[in-house]
């Protein structure tokens, strides 16, 4: 028995034996005999070849992962993902210098000898007896390529990367008896073919057209010789070929490939001599993978995109079904993003908010009537550093959002007045509303035990000669506290949940709403999505639509490809038209009076709500014309930032309010993304004026709405006080201290205007 080095491996004859003993099995499987015992090394092959013969002989091609591509409504390209880039391509569009060159250098053979070279493994066993060491392997084409399925079965799973490319006999003999079944069904074009798209070529590329893109920025068809070759020399190692950061040492693998083309004969001496004086000639794309490569600002879009495709089960039963569609790629995703809307939508933010302040501000516009979503961006952007994120602010925690949303404050008084209007109250409701009440006790809830305000807690409004009485439509435009909770009070809170179920307004956890009085003010935090798509539901005279970003899809898997079903909006009638003709006519008026004043555009029509919360950390608007819908949030995703005397987007605010900072965010954005397209009217209804001679004293008080925030007055400078849930107006007691990244649940009352 041969004995061991005193390092522990072993000696050359028991490599050469280790190496032969797969080798010479193949051969005697190929040969269809039994060979004799080979010298010292014992080999039985017929025993090994009745064990050979045994082996399943069925490989399991997985579908090569391909990149994805998410395009706009337009065609144009947002951003293209992959677990792994390849783009697979047909032989006949990979170039026939790049088909030579990697037989050459890797198994010259290829075209003369079955799935197992013998001659090649007598060649390698011989050099590495004589180097003492397996210096030299003998794997075909075909067998490499077999590897490569198994790596490719693996995925990023590391276990099953590490048994896929195991050196051990046993993986060996499997690889060569599925190294047969390969060549006997393919052939070989077939098989070169796979192989030039499966195998990796360094800098994030697999698969030839994916190399040639990286390296050179051109098709695998255009690849002249040098640029051939030296991609045929990169297979064999990756990283020590890298010609991006070693040049020289690619270089000189490229020269070998180029004299090994020329040794066998695909060109000539002269023609080897020629290119290996060419430069690399490199010509590097940098791998553009994933959602933070987006353009047009569109990296949070595109995110929620990949969110909801692992999320709906059109994909797949379950998150790892789907994943495993995603993560195969080939897909093609047609999206509902409008290229204008986004770009005004981004570029209203950046005007108004800038990256580097203490608060951010999101937009969302969804299309009323389909639940499109046209638009989504934010101030702070996707990424890892500072003053970036890679939270979502304007989507539900599930789906990449902050964890509860963001308190909306008095952009929630709509929902409590459709409900009233459901409940057959008129417009021309009136209620005492006083400039401070206690929390009207009891209030009816669905569960059919009252609510009672066991703590005394009181609500006010913003200025103490905010005194009722006041019907409806004064009281929106003015944004009355005291006069939604009557309202909720009269009516009860199961009206108000089943409005806003119909509309699908949910914290941004996820839950649902409490019954809670001061739910009516705006206490919990939703997220701006959700205010889009319930808002377009007035714009759509009472059908609310769930939201979509997916127009179609399909998915190429090889070279054929197949149409995938996607989600579909829903749309169902949440509200009477009559109801939603009355709210748009009670919002229109808040933009052209009331407290949404230097929002309201001047060239169509247009509704909306202003929204500010407690201690005026978060800042509304919410308002949409016939055809378009969007939500504006403004604060700080930590809700450790109050908006008093506070600097944004280069202006000094001494207080921000709904109408400050959200409002001309809101006009700008839909100005752009609206110009150009058809400005359609509401249906608007006869809302009766209130009686001026019934209170001649409520007009000392109209002009509060105007706004001037350079006096910090406004009638939007008092605070809501009194809380239902035990909340402490800051976020309550769910909200983050200071530090925090995510903001908390929000249990104050919220209803600022």
């Amino acid at each position: 028995m041969p004995k061991k080095r005193s390092g522990g491996g072993l000696s050359p004859t028991q490599q050469a034996a280790k190496f032969l003993g797969v080798s010479v099995l193949a051969g005697a499987v190929l040969a269809g005999i039994a060979l004799p015992a080979v010298g010292a090394l014992g080999l039985a092959a017929k025993g090994s070849v009745e064990g050979f013969d045994a082996l399943p002989a069925n490989l399991k091609t997985p579908p090569l992962s391909q990149r994805t591509t998410i395009l706009d409504a337009e065609g144009g390209t947002i951003a293209t993902v992959y677990s792994r880039d390849r783009t697979v391509v047909d032989l006949k569009d990979i170039s026939p210098y790049m088909q030579k060159a990697i037989v050459a250098i890797e198994d010259s053979r290829f075209y003369e000898h079955g799935a197992i070279d013998l001659k090649g493994v007598l060649r390698a066993l011989n050099k590495n007896a004589r180097s003492g060491e397996v210096s030299e392997g003998a794997s075909t084409l075909t067998q490499q390529y077999v590897k490569n399925v198994f790596v490719e079965e693996a995925g990023d799973d590391p276990t099953k990367v590490a048994q896929a490319t195991q050196q051990t006999i046993g993986r060996k003999i499997q690889e060569l008896k599925l190294a047969i079944q390969v060549e006997e069904e393919l052939g070989k074009k077939k098989i070169l073919e796979n192989y030039l798209n499966i195998t990796f070529f360094g800098q994030q590329a697999y698969g030839v057209e994916a190399a040639s893109q990286r390296y050179f920025s051109k098709h695998a068809k255009d690849l002249n010789v040098q640029e051939a070759a030296l991609l045929a020399g990169i297979v064999q190692s990756p990283s020590r070929y890298d010609p991006v950061n070693d040049e020289a040492e690619a270089t000189k693998r490229r020269n070998v490939v180029l004299n090994r083309m020329a040794q066998v004969g695909d060109i000539s001496t002269a023609e080897a001599e020629k290119a290996k004086k060419a430069p690399l000639g490199l010509k590097v794309s940098k791998p553009k993978n994933g959602c933070i490569t987006a353009v047009k600002n569109a990296s949070f879009f595109c995110d929620y995109v990949r969110e909801v495709f692992l999320s709906d089960k059109v994909f797949g039963k379950t998150r790892k079904d789907r994943a495993k569609v995603w993560n195969q790629g080939g897909l093609t995703i047609r999206t509902t993003l409008d290229p204008q809307a986004q770009a005004s939508v981004q570029q209203s933010l950046k005007d108004h908010v800038n990256q580097s302040d203490s608060v951010a501000a999101a937009s969302t516009l969804v299309e009323p009537g389909t639940g499109k979503v046209l638009a989504m961006g934010q101030t702070k952007p996707y990424g890892y550093g500072k003053n970036e994120t890679e939270i979502n602010y304007s989507v539900d925690h599930g789906m990449g959002g902050s964890n509860y949303g963001f308190p909306t404050g008095s952009t929630f008084k709509p929902f409590v007045a459709a409900a009233a209007l459901e409940e057959g109250r008129p417009a021309t409701q009136e209620y005492s509303s006083p400039y401070e009440m206690p929390y009207p006790e009891p209030v009816q809830t669905c569960s059919g035990k009252p609510w009672m305000n066991t703590a005394g807690e009181k609500v006010p409004n913003e200025s103490e000669s905010e005194v009722g009485p006041y019907r409806l439509k004064e009281a929106m435009a003015l944004s009355v506290n005291t006069y939604f909770v009557q309202m909720v009070a009269d009516i009860g809170l199961c009206p108000v949940m089943k409005m806003t179920d119909a509309l699908h307004v949910v914290q941004g956890s996820g839950d649902k709403l409490p019954e809670v009085p001061a739910v009516s003010l705006g206490s919990k935090g939703v997220a701006p999505l959700t205010m889009a798509s319930a808002y377009a539901a007035f714009a759509s005279r009472g059908m609310y639509c769930t939201p979509i970003v997916i127009e179609s899809i399909t998915q190429k898997i090889g070279n054929k490809q197949k149409s995938l079903d996607v989600p579909k909006s829903t749309c169902s009638r949440a509200m009477s038209e009559k109801t939603a003709d009355t709210v748009n006519t009670l919002l229109q008026g808040v933009v052209d009076s009331g407290t949404g004043k230097a929002a309201g555009l001047t060239d169509r029509a247009n509704a909306g709500k202003t929204g500010t919360t407690d201690e005026r950390k978060n800042a509304w608007f919410v308002g949409y014309t016939p055809n378009l819908s969007g939500a504006v949030w403004v604060g700080s995703a930590s809700q450790q930032v109050q908006m008093k005397d506070i600097t944004i987007g280069g202006q000094y605010h001494e207080l921000v309010f709904g109408g400050a900072v959200p409002g001309p965010i809101w006009k700008d954005a839909m100005t752009g993304a609206l110009a150009g397209k058809d400005s359609p009217s509401f249906n608007l209804v006869n809302i009766p004026d209130e009686d001026k001679d019934k209170d001649k004293n409520k007009d000392k008080d109209k002009d509060r709405d105007k706004e001037k925030p350079d006096d910090g007055n406004n009638g939007d400078d008092g605070f809501i006080g009194g809380l239902t849930d035990g909340g402490t107006g800051d976020g309550g007691p769910g909200g983050f201290p200071g530090g925090n990244l995510i903001q908390g649940p929000g249990n104050g009352p919220g209803g600022r205007r």
